[in-house]
């Protein structure tokens, strides 16, 4: 398995390939028959796969400040290509300039010059070169210039049809489980623990307080039932059942910033500050709530513990 970050990393005398490319943004089922599909290719060719991502997403580029939550940081995305069993994955930085190059042009020096192109495999609805021109036909049309075969393909998976559009959309409204059904995984969303206000703490509840990543898609305000997930020196490979909130703390006077922050169920032995860690999310609780005073949110937070430890019994 190979990665590349940046096209200049392809060795020169890489041999011809199956490629699929994209954002893949959440790596989700749809993608993953692409994926899929590419890697059967390249093994009956016998050639071998790769699947070409971009990082930032580009319409962070093109329309700053307009680009959609991001279902996987750049790192995560590249974990999840590499487990499908491609042979390489490059991360092709998405800059300025690329986004004003022409198609013909973009799949030169993309497809044709680095990457040694027989065969590519992209979503039905790929569009790629300045202003978007370029689709599936047109692609197509470059391949007969080039010497190279394209077809697009549908981001379906036993039936249904999945965009990160639609996860994104599940994960807004609270429906991790649907998000999840999509994803073909839990969603997640990382970030560094961080100090908060301790009042997790103080009620006997200790929380890892996540500084999350810029520009992550985090789901509806809530409780939910899910895992909290570390691989460090300290904690290595850890992943441990957790009730997770997300809101801003409304029982609170002062509350007002919102927040993501897991309690790891019966522990309270946890040395998590600096570490980067993850949640997983696998079911709603209940709505984000104000409580009229500290012991009735206490009650009702050991009802969430209760019925997390029940959703996540093996």
């Amino acid at each position: 398995m190979r990665r590349w970050h940046g096209l200049d990393e392809v060795p020169a005398d890489w041999g011809r390939s199956v490629v699929t490319i994209g954002v893949f943004d959440g790596v989700h089922r749809g993608h993953r028959r692409i994926v899929a599909a590419a890697c059967a290719q390249a093994a009956e060719r016998g050639l071998r796969s790769v699947a070409v991502t971009f990082d930032p997403h580009p319409d962070e580029v093109v329309r700053p400040g307009t680009h959609p939550p991001l279902l996987t940081g750049a790192r995560r995305r590249i974990e999840l290509l590499e487990g499908l069993g491609t042979d390489a994955v490059v991360v092709v930085p998405f800059t300025l300039e690329l986004s004003q190059t022409p198609p013909d042009e973009f799949v030169r020096q993309v497809l044709v010059e680095r990457l040694h192109t027989a065969h590519v495999i992209v979503g039905e609805d790929f569009r790629f070169g300045h202003k978007a021109k370029g689709d599936v036909a047109l692609l197509q049309e470059l391949g007969e210039k080039y010497d190279f075969t394209a077809e697009g393909v549908p981001l379906v998976a036993n039936g249904d049809t999945i965009s990160s559009t639609y996860v994104r959309a599940k994960l807004e409204s609270g429906d991790v489980e649907g998000a999840a059904h999509a994803l073909g995984r839990p969603h997640r969303v990382e970030g560094v623990v961080v100090r908060g206000h301790q009042r997790g703490r103080a009620l006997g509840f200790p929380t890892a307080n996540l500084e999350t990543l810029p520009h992550t898609a985090i789901p509806a305000d809530g409780v939910y039932a899910g895992w909290l997930v570390c691989d460090s020196d300290r904690y290595p490979q850890a992943r441990w059942p957790a009730a997770i909130s997300i809101g801003t703390n409304p029982t609170f006077e002062g509350a007002g910033e919102r927040t993501v922050e897991a309690y790891a169920l019966d522990r309270d032995d946890l040395d998590l500050y600096g570490e980067h860690m993850a949640v997983d999310f696998e079911a709603r609780i209940r709505d984000t709530l104000k409580f009229d005073s500290i012991e009735s949110l206490v009650e009702e937070m050991n009802n969430d513990v209760a019925k997390a430890r029940r959703i996540l019994a093996p």
